[in-house]
């Protein structure tokens, strides 16, 4: 059942990629990430990209190839958790590790500039290995164990 909650968890990389998309595309920069390129650039996004339109432009693609990677790793995940982890193949236990990376280093990157975003990846930070660990027993517990074998 605690896999249900790992799906919804996909669900929302998902969502978090796509708004972040569409929120490229509308103003070249999503609104949760205002307060990390303010802090790291020292200026205000709308001030950029009056003053540094090219500079505005090349980080707005980055932000769409990093949206677009977050949708493939959601898509990815989504995947192994419907599938082959339902179906309690170890190495999809393994796999849905992955995203920590992802993870970790958008928090530690971006996400803790701004008290949203800090939110956000918290809730995948957290969520992801508290969901993976309650599912250990189903993976390697005894009656695995003893029923491959």
């Amino acid at each position: 059942m605690a896999w249900i909650l790992l799906l919804l968890l996909g669900a929302l990389f998902l969502f978090g990629s796509l708004s972040d998309l569409l929120a490229d595309e509308r103003s070249g920069l999503p609104s949760d990430h205002l307060d990390a390129f303010s802090t790291i650039a020292g200026v205000a996004w709308s001030s950029a990209q009056q003053s540094s339109a090219g500079i505005t432009r090349y980080i707005t693609s980055l932000e769409i190839a990093y949206a677009v990677h977050e949708l493939v790793f959601g898509l990815l995940f989504l995947i192994i958790v419907a599938i082959p982890f339902r179906r309690r193949a170890r190495w999809a236990w393994w796999a849905c590790w992955v995203p920590m990376l992802a993870n970790l280093t958008y928090t530690f990157t971006i996400g803790h500039y701004g008290t949203t975003t800090l939110v956000y990846s918290l809730i995948a930070d957290v969520a992801l290995p508290v969901l993976l660990l309650l599912h250990i027993s189903a993976f390697f517990g005894k009656s695995r164990l003893t029923s491959q074998g």
